[in-house]
This record gives structure tokens, sequence and C-alpha cells, in this order.
């Protein structure tokens, strides 16, 4: 692989990641009245990413993986009087979330195939949201970071207030303060950290060695406002409560979008800045990210088991799965911190499966409430083996990939201290209340006799467009819940370094 390693270096593969969508979107924008190119010219392009997103998986160097060990490395002077650069790298952590995000868009693309309002400004949105997440999982710069990270809050405040449901409006507004408020105090910790740093370089390498050396008491501030700034976008209990709204109001392409990626932008931001660079504040913090991880597991799993709007109940579940993400990065051991970032991953493909399923029985059965659902599987068999697989593998079901990603959490946490943890029935309690709404869910909308509170007469499966991307997730799903490794591999060289840097007093 080191000849593909070479050649994709040459070519500036990380630029053409962010380039290749950015022109899509430039192209569909100004596709006129087209509708085919408005459809066809996001698919090209998004698709077109997801190969160059695939080839540079494949020309992956393992031998050289670790912390700030970072692959197909680019590097230019951007405003050299303030020490900003425009730099790029990738590793283990970031890779499988740059291809997680080419395939998500991918597929969210394909599936809106029938949307027939602004469809060009619709598919060009979505392509520059794709630009902002992989900015955000590429950048090596603090400044360069922050401009991704603002970026992807413009299209998908768009998305949901222009295409999204009834209440949009509201549900945009309150997505973009919680989120901006968010951000401007990641902002603050950021213009701290360079300046005493030195003010003469935003490049997060150089800011996290220098991270070492600074108090506890600094830390401490700074991590707790780095946390607040990522936890919201995750989002943790107390901050989660724009995400139902945003969730049950967005279309179905901007919900895949929002819990398959930006939801782990605020994950990603925990593991690859606030951690590493600040070990020392997240040891003496290690109570509260604890306590928070749990609160936002048993919290979600609570809510999720009293909705009865489908798309809900979901937008819930993706607290509770996010907590545990939390939780395993709270642990600081490489188990723990590998599972999380796994978690990641294996929740981007279980969401876009169950938020598509969501968008199919609302666009089929014309409603989402499961009090009025009834026998579905009798009329629509490809649709219900597709939430089966999709929720099944969200409650953790062993040989999916939600399994391989929870259970090693779970494990690291039990034996956090070297010994058996009885605090760990306290969050495991979570899987049975999971497989509770999931079963009892699936139990009303998909068995029992057809229901007769809508009419059923035009019922109809899947189509084409919505089937295939739903085809390709759930194979990945049981692909990967077979072969976990392939993505641990990735992952686990940087998860031992990043433990490796926490001082461990608990």
């Amino acid at each position: 692989m080191s000849e593909l390693y070479d050649l994709l270096q040459d070519i500036n593969i990380l630029t053409l990641l962010l380039l290749v969508p950015l022109i899509g979107a430039l192209l569909t924008f100004f596709s006129g009245k087209n509708e085919k190119a408005a459809r066809l010219l996001p698919i090209v392009f998004s698709g077109l990413t997801l190969v160059l997103a695939s080839l540079m998986l494949l020309g992956f160097d393992f031998g050289n993986a670790g912390i700030n060990n970072y692959q197909y490395v680019e590097q230019y002077d951007w405003v050299p009087s303030l020490g900003i650069t425009y730099h790029l790298g990738v590793d283990g952590i970031s890779v499988p979330m740059v291809w997680l995000t080419t395939l998500l868009c991918f597929l969210a693309i394909l599936f809106s195939w029938d949307v027939k309002n602004r469809t060009k400004e619709y598919m060009g949105l979505m392509l520059v949201l794709e630009v902002g997440v992989l900015g955000v999982f590429m950048t090596l710069d603090f400044f360069l970071f922050y401009i991704f990270w603002e970026i992807v809050l413009i299209p998908m405040f768009f998305l949901i207030s222009i295409w999204g449901g009834p209440r949009r409006e509201y549900a945009a507004i309150k997505f973009f303060i919680y989120t901006h408020i968010a951000s401007l105090v990641l902002l603050l910790a950021i213009f701290a950290m360079y300046f005493v740093a030195g003010g003469t370089s935003f490049d997060m390498i150089y800011i996290q060695e220098q991270g070492m050396d600074w108090s506890i008491g600094f830390q401490v501030m700074m991590f707790l406002a780095l946390f607040f700034g990522f936890g919201v976008k995750m989002p943790v209990v107390p901050f989660h409560t724009w995400l139902p709204d945003a969730h049950v109001e967005a279309p179905t392409a901007g919900s895949v979008l929002l819990a398959g990626l930006l939801l782990k932008m605020g994950a990603y931001g925990l593991i690859r800045i606030a951690i590493p660079t600040l070990p020392d504040g997240a040891r003496e913090l290690q109570w509260l990210i604890i306590i928070v991880a749990i609160a936002s597991i048993l919290y979600g799993a609570l809510a999720s088991l009293a909705q009865k709007d489908l798309k809900k109940m979901v937008a819930f579940s993706s607290i509770s799965h996010m907590g545990i993400v939390l939780l395993g990065f709270a642990t600081f051991s490489a188990v723990g911190i590998a599972a999380g970032v796994f978690q990641m991953f294996a929740h981007g493909l279980i969401t876009a499966v169950l938020f598509m399923v969501c968008g199919v029985t609302q666009h089929i059965a014309g409603t989402r409430e499961i009090p009025k659902l009834g026998g579905l599987a009798t009329k629509m068999p490809w649709f219900a083996t597709f939430m089966m697989i999709g929720f099944l593998a969200s409650l953790g079901l062993p040989g999916l990939v939600g399994f391989a990603a929870e259970m090693p959490v779970f494990f690291a946490y039990g034996f956090m201290n070297g010994a058996w943890n009885w605090l760990i029935l306290i969050p495991i309690a979570s899987v049975v209340i999971t497989a509770a709404y999931y079963i009892w869910s699936m139990q009303r909308v998909l068995f029992g006799p057809l229901t007769e509170k809508i009419d059923t007469s035009h019922l109809h499966d899947v189509s084409w467009y919505e089937a295939a991307p739903l085809i390709a997730l759930c194979a990945l799903i049981i692909f990967f819940g077979l072969q976990p490794g392939l993505i641990y591999d990735f992952i686990r060289p940087v998860a031992e370094a990043i433990s490796a840097l926490v001082p461990m007093g608990v």
C-alpha cells in the first residue's frame, strides 16, 4: 500500500476531499432549472468524494500510527503573523470518521432523490455540510477548525428551516442558538489556550505540547469550557433539549446527517482536542464526565420509552448512545477510548438506518405516531426488515455493530480501577430499557393485525432510492458487527497513546 499512500500524498488527497464536494455544491447551486442536473450532480460529486475517502482508507500506513503521527499531511502558511496555517492531516481516529462522512452524505443524497421543493438548494446545502464536517475531522489548526465548525451550522439551519416540519422555524432557531452559544465558548477557550501558549501559533500539535506544562487550575477551566462547547453538540444532559426538536422537524436526510455526523463532531472534539491537550484537567473532572455520561445514557433511554412519535424516540435514543461514547472516554483507558470512538462510527451507521426508516414511515403511511400503526410487515416486508436490523443493532444484539461498540465500553468502565465496579450496573440498566422501547415499538408498528386507524389501501414497500441506501447500511452494520477489528485496528494505537497521556489518579 506504500505506492498508493505516496500517490495520494502527491495529489493532496485531503484538499481534494474538500474541493470535490465544494465544486459539486457550486455546480448544483448554478444548475438553473435543470432538475435532472440538480439530482445527478450531487450524487456524482458525493460519490467521487466517497471513492477518494475509500482510497485514503486503503492507503493508510498502520506502521506509522499513534498520537500526533498524522498522515497525508498538508501544511501551508495562511496568516503567518498570527500563526494561522492551512494544516490538514488524519490519523486512526479521524480516518474512519472521514470515510463515514463521505458514505452518509452520498447515501443521504441518494435517499433524497424525490425531493421536489427547491431541489438544487437542498442538494447543494448537503454538499456544503459535507465540506464543513470533513474539515472538522481533518484540520490540525485551531483557527481553521473553528471555521469549519461554524460552516456546518449554516446548511443545517437552512435544511431544517426550509424543508422541515410544521415547527421548523422554532426548531432551526433553537438549534442555532444552542450550538452557536456553545461555539462562542469554544472560541474563547481556543483563544485563551493560544495566548497562554505564547500567541505564536494556532497549530493543534504545538498547543497540545505546550498544554502539558499548564497549571491544573488553568487546565480545569479550559477543559470545562471545551466540555461545554463540545458537549452541547453531542449533546449531553442537560444541554440536549435542542436535539429532539431539530430531529423531529428536520427532513429525513437532515436528520441522518445531524445524528450520524454532527453529533460526532462534539465527541471528536473531546477526544482529539480536550483530553489530549488538557490531560490534568480531564483527570480532575473525571467524576463530572462520568456523572454526565451516565445521566445522558439513562435519561435518553427513559425518554425514548415514553415517546409516541417514532422519530422522536430515535432522537432521544441518540442522547443515550452518545452518552455511551462519553462514558468510554471517561475511563481514560485504551479499551474505553477505542470503544468510544468505535461507538461513534457504529452509531453513525445505525442511526442513518433508523432515521431513514422513520422517513419512509412518514412518507408512505402518512404518520409516525406509533399507536396509529400496526401490522405494516404484511404490506411492507422490506421496510420491516430494515427496521428490525436497525432496531436490533441499536439495542446491542450480538453479531451487529452496536454490540461490538457498547460491550467494550461497559467492560472498560466496570474494571476502570482494576477491580469490578458495581456502579457499572447503573449504566447497564439502560440496555434493558433500550431493548424494551425498541422491541415494544417493533411489536406495535410491524406486527399484529393491520391498523385500521389510517388508510392502508395505498401502502407500498420502499422505493429503489430508499432501498439502496438502506441495503448498503444494513450490510455494513452486519459486516462490521462480525469484523469490528477492521475499524478497531485504525483506532487502537491512537487510543493507547491518548490513554498514556492522562495520569490516572482514580
